[in-house]
């Protein structure tokens, strides 16, 4: 994954208030509400349970940069976010990191970060921060559930405790990067620019879903100041009319060729869109036409650009090395091209997903128990590697539970009827814990061949329905409170053994040692 676009969090553009932009805006490590460019970010507390706060030491950071959590805790396989959300909802992800050496190491430490179970990006911040700016990293993502994770997570080159400084989780239009199946796809920000502008970034208010357009200037393009404004509700990514009032431009009859992103990309596929406008006063005479390609392939083979704007967009657009894009003036056309303003986004492939009633038992299992693993939050397989503690899930399109092993964890609280619906299960180990309450009743989970509930609490009696488990091979109920003998069903069982407490046992032949 390439190093994604950053900024120096220091100047916004301010302009004329309006209602706040829908969704979380999280000023992560600080326990107040703060005001940047008329949002509030709150505290993230209620929205993680894990890791430490601290202060960074420093003058003249903004008030999102002043503050941070993070994680120590080596054991933990992730560490989420989780927000209440619409189903079947589109947001935008933005994270914003600033080391400030909080760790006194003054090294930037190299993590994953997760978006619900697909793996996002690296996040390396070691160059930014050695020219003294922050580091953001977006992306655009579909929310099926009602749920939304955003994750951090160590990896293979992580020798500290990640970190995050604030965290936004925007609200978007439905119409909004509707080219891609976000049921599939999750768009990662590579760059977004208004051009001819050598000023500050755009964002809210002007954009009203606080995307950040950068300034992007080049000496080698003449330079147009637009004279109209465009209505953003007329483009289905809903721009700020703001990234259309400079652009570049070339006179009548000649390419403009522009090199953006000004970095090499790897090849994959891309979302693209470029913006365009004439920048004359309306009129009936001002429009201008041309082609636009990129890399020598079409992009859109005739563009008549008005006063009122045009977007043209590809939601798999293939991309490798440098990207360099071609506005050719069609015959014709009073003026030469123009353009104002662009974003790319790397399409990333959803990793998967988790059986949705596995998903439901293990949050039952999560409320119903005390101190469960503190990586117990986002989703419980994916990616793979970080599975919740004690969760081992299979490969397959729809990713199942096949294991859960939470022996020792020092467990207090109940098993929920509703963890017999892990029908995929093979393995359930919650011995030397302090469980108590019945033991609900398994036959749905008919892959089962390892139960143990020894040493816990459990009462009542033993439940006949285990004997319905046509693959169980080892049953381990020993020292708990369980009343009466292990039903007879089960003790006709062959191949079966049975570990159970000297009260509970009745002569037969095929139990193993209590």
């Amino acid at each position: 994954m390439l190093p994604f676009f950053f900024f120096l969090l220091l100047t916004f553009s301010i302009s004329q208030a309006l209602p706040p932009p829908r969704g979380f805006y999280l000023n992560c490590g600080s326990p107040y509400t703060t005001k940047l460019n008329e949002i509030n970010y709150t505290s993230d507390r209620g929205f993680i349970n894990v890791g430490n706060t601290t202060a960074i030491k420093q003058k003249d950071l903004l008030p999102i940069l002043s503050t941070l959590r993070y994680f120590p805790d080596k054991s933990s396989r992730k560490h989420c976010y989780n927000f209440p959300v619409a189903k079947n909802s589109k947001y935008l992800i933005r994270t914003t990191y600033y080391y400030g050496n909080f760790d006194g190491k003054n090294s930037p430490p190299v993590f994953d970060q997760i978006i619900g179970g697909t793996k996002w990006s690296v996040v390396n911040t070691s160059e930014d921060y050695s020219k003294g700016q922050s580091s953001y990293y977006e992306i655009v993502v579909g929310v099926p559930g009602r749920t939304l994770s955003v994750c951090l997570a160590k990896n293979a080159k992580t020798l500290s405790s990640p970190f995050i400084s604030a965290l936004d989780v925007q609200s978007l239009e439905d119409t909004m990067y509707n080219s891609t199946d976000l049921g599939l796809y999750k768009l990662s920000l590579i760059a977004r620019n208004s051009f001819g502008v050598d000023g500050d970034m755009i964002s809210y208010p002007d954009d009203q879903y606080n995307r950040l357009w950068q300034p992007f200037s080049d000496k080698k393009h003449q330079t147009v100041t637009s004279q109209s404004s465009v209505n953003p509700l007329d483009f289905w990514n809903i721009p700020p009319a703001k990234a259309f009032m400079e652009g570049f431009t070339v006179t009548k009859g000649k390419a403009l060729e522009l090199q953006w992103p000004p970095f090499p990309l790897p090849a994959t596929k891309y979302y693209i869109a470029l913006y365009f406008q004439d920048d004359r006063s309306p009129s009936p005479l001002s429009w201008r036409a041309f082609g636009a390609s990129i890399n020598g392939a079409t992009f859109s083979r005739k563009l008549n650009v008005s006063t009122n704007g045009v977007m043209v967009y590809s939601g798999q657009w293939p991309l490798s090395g440098q990207t360099t894009i071609t506005l050719t003036t069609a015959k014709g056309s009073p003026m030469g091209a123009v353009i104002n303003a662009g974003e790319v986004f790397q399409v990333i492939p959803i990793g998967g997903a988790t059986n949705i009633s596995d998903v439901t038992a293990l949050e039952d299992l999560l409320e119903s128990i005390d101190e469960p693993p503190v990586d117990w939050s986002g989703d419980p397989c994916l990616p793979l590697p970080n599975s919740w503690t004690g969760v081992t899930c299979s490969k397959e399109k729809i990713n199942k539970v096949i294991s859960l092993n939470l022996t020792n964890r020092g467990l207090a609280g109940s098993l929920p009827p509703s963890i017999s619906n892990m029908t995929a299960l093979k393995d359930l180990w919650l011995g030397k814990n302090k469980l108590t309450g019945p033991i609900p009743d398994l036959s749905p989970m008919t892959r089962l061949e390892t139960l143990h509930l020894e040493d816990n609490q459990f009462n009542g009696s033993i439940p006949e329905s285990l004997a319905q488990l046509p693959n169980l091979r080892i049953l381990s109920i020993k020292n708990n409170k369980l009343q009466g003998t292990i039903p007879s069903a089960l003790l006709q069982r062959k191949g079966l053994t049975i570990q159970a407490s000297p009260e509970n046992m009745a002569s037969t032949n095929n139990t193993g040692p209590s």
